[in-house]
């Protein structure tokens, strides 16, 4: 869009040429972050659930005055667009109503799209059931049935009303919509934005630190991000796999450490993409999360939390060690991500049940006022081997 804007900011500022946009985004946030870096100042809107059908990006198409499309294409077709017959009245735009949410029985696609545009909780929840009842009739189209299923659940897992596997499962179902279609790289970039290094064309969000700096210098202040980017998303893609250091050994006596027995930390993990193939990487989503319902809460006078891994035979890992720093609070009770990269031998079977294992060490409270305590919490992530991806 940037190099757009410039070639047509001429005509834009006569009057000659309106641009409106329309990006294929989980987060939209992040687009208006981008507009406002990149100073571009007209409208864009956001199709974060590929209504219009796209394979790739970028598509332009000149509409003239009537609402026809005109040409399909770039800037060699500006030239006569602009010099082309004007109409002789351009219509009056018509004010446009809210469409009404459709009744809860109603499972058609069409249903579901529009309670996610909604907005609301409430409407996703109905959505994403929407979704899941579409995947058992047979005229569906299922590849995008499950695409949209799985922006929906990560909208979920973004928002106030997670569910524990929402993440998982929106990698699971965009997984089966590229199965459905592999050609379709909308669909494929999600899945991308999550994963290995391996399989990444570009760092997807690495400019957002520069972006906020550029805008600060200006004077102004950064559209805020309603989810910040982190890991696979600020990650560089590689052409190499880089193994991490076996020298690096858990703490003494850490076997002997207390298992955090009443689970005053919840452990959820996603692997990216949800099958590994002969030869290729996976990422690892760690998320740790106090468990409010016993009031448990993060300990931050003590050490940071650390998750040592051992990679399966034949198999290796990015890294052995990780750790996420104490905030400077005496206690606090947010999430802690940790994310590490695995390969398969090139020789890994999908007979072969394979599993990640590792162990969590962290300090915890039960309570407020309560006893803290210093514990360990093992793991394993299965890592499903399959001949063909994603």
């Amino acid at each position: 869009m940037p190099g757009w804007h410039a070639s047509t900011e001429e005509l834009q500022r006569a009057g000659s040429l309106q641009n409106i946009g329309i990006i294929q985004e989980q987060h939209p946030s992040r687009a208006r972050l981008f507009m406002q870096w990149q100073r571009m100042e007209w409208p864009v809107m956001v199709d974060s659930l590929n209504l219009l059908g796209l394979k790739v990006v970028p598509v332009t198409y000149l509409i003239d005055e009537s609402g026809t499309i005109q040409y399909r294409g770039g800037l060699e077709g500006l030239e006569d667009f602009l010099a082309r017959d004007r109409p002789d009245q351009t219509p009056q735009p018509v004010p446009a109503e809210r469409p009404r949410l459709p009744e809860a029985a109603d499972r058609s696609i069409e249903a579901a799209d529009l309670r996610f545009l909604w907005g609301d909780d409430d409407a996703l929840d109905v959505a994403i059931d929407g979704y899941r009842a579409r995947l058992t009739d047979a005229d569906a189209d299922l590849g995008q049935v499950h695409f949209r299923l799985g922006v929906s659940l990560r909208r979920r897992a973004d928002g106030p009303r997670r569910q524990d596997g929402d993440f998982a499962a929106a990698v699971e179902h965009w997984g089966h919509a590229i199965e459905n279609d592999p050609n379709q790289y909308i669909w494929r970039r999600r899945i991308q934005q999550y994963g290995p290094r391996l399989e990444k064309p570009y760092s997807f969000y690495d400019w957002v630190s520069q972006a906020r700096l550029d805008i600060k210098s200006r004077g102004e202040v950064p559209a805020a991000l309603d989810v910040e980017p982190r890991g696979a998303e600020l990650a560089q893609p590689s052409r190499s796999f880089t193994v991490g250091d076996a020298a690096v050994e858990p703490p003494l006596g850490a076997y002997r450490i207390y298992r955090d027995e009443k689970g005053l930390i919840l452990l959820e993990h996603t692997l990216v993409p949800r099958r590994v193939t002969p030869g290729s990487a996976a990422r690892v989503h760690l998320t740790f999360r106090p468990n409010v319902s016993i009031k448990g809460h993060w300990n931050n006078e003590a050490d940071d939390l650390e998750v040592w891994v051992e990679a399966p035979d034949g198999w290796q890992v990015d890294r052995r060690r990780l750790s996420v720093s104490n905030p400077p609070e005496l206690v606090s009770d947010e999430a802690r991500r940790l994310e590490l990269e695995v390969r398969s031998p090139i020789d890994a079977s999908p007979a072969d049940a394979v599993e990640l294992r590792g162990f969590a060490l962290y300090y915890v409270c039960e309570d407020v006022g309560g006893t803290c305590l210093y514990r360990r919490q093992d793991f394993t992530v299965a890592l499903p081997v399959v001949e063909t991806g994603p």
